[in-house]
């Protein structure tokens, strides 16, 4: 860690508790290295993610987002998608009495069309039981994709024009960031994605404008404190300068 560096439990400009964003990847070559099927792959996730989340207010985060479910994941097996399609449940019907307990606030970000009942009847409840925590937020990305947030969000502002709530040059920054589905989340400080990939996969593509990304070589089932903790002393070391410079610069620069 740098001399100079903010803890890993704060934001180097805000000093402020850490959002970290999460792809929780590797479930399938997980199972793959062991003989499994990737369901089991899946569930082992699960796993991963009550260490991760149990891990993440210790270590100084006050946000955790996880990217569970793309709308990009449809393509895949029937089989593969019903086992993902029943994570949530299998999470919530094991955690959320704690969550709720520990004050955790849940939300679900993504698209709620093409989920059954019975999965949205399980969201809903998860929201709402834990609608007025405020110790630590998860938000759980699930049906969820940049791409589709984005033009969800630019079709809500123009149903506002349409409706006549707003005018085509309210449009701004922070107005368009109001319509996305992470509003009211800081943007993540950091995004990290295990399994050895380094792409974004179509991720809180909007909010990662000025997120630092820590990349690390272990798939998502093998994935606890430890890992989380190596990903926030890089994070620590950063210089984040969100498009300014520093005194410094200026007079290497002269």
């Amino acid at each position: 860690m740098a001399a100079n560096a903010t803890p890993p439990n704060a934001d180097a400009q805000t000093g402020g508790p850490l959002h970290v964003a999460i792809v929780m990847d590797g479930n399938g070559r997980w199972a793959k290295k062991r003989g499994l099927p990737r369901t089991l792959g899946h569930r082992a996730g699960v796993e991963a993610l009550k260490r991760t989340v149990s891990a993440a207010p210790k270590l100084g985060s006050g946000w955790l987002t996880v990217f569970g479910f793309s709308t990009e994941n449809w393509s895949r097996p029937a089989a593969e998608v019903s086992e993902l399609m029943a994570l949530p449940k299998r999470f919530f019907e094991s955690d959320l009495g704690r969550l709720e307990r520990e004050g955790v606030r849940v939300r679900v970000l993504g698209r709620r069309q093409g989920l059954s009942a019975d999965l949205l009847r399980m969201l809903d409840e998860a929201e709402a039981r834990t609608r007025h925590n405020d110790h630590f937020n998860l938000n759980i990305a699930f049906n969820y994709g940049g791409q589709a947030d984005i033009a969800d969000a630019a079709r809500r502002f123009a149903e506002d024009v349409a409706a006549g709530r707003r005018r085509p040059e309210d449009m701004a920054e922070a107005m368009f960031a109001s319509h996305l589905a992470t509003s009211g989340s800081p943007p993540p400080d950091l995004i990290v994605r295990p399994s050895g990939e380094q792409r974004l996969s179509n991720f809180l593509l909007w909010e990662a404008a000025y997120s630092e990304f820590v990349f690390q070589d272990v798939l998502w089932p093998d994935y606890g404190e430890d890992h989380l903790r190596a990903a926030l002393q890089v994070f620590a070391g950063r210089d984040r300068r969100y498009g300014a410079v520093t005194a410094d610069d200026v007079l290497a620069a002269g």
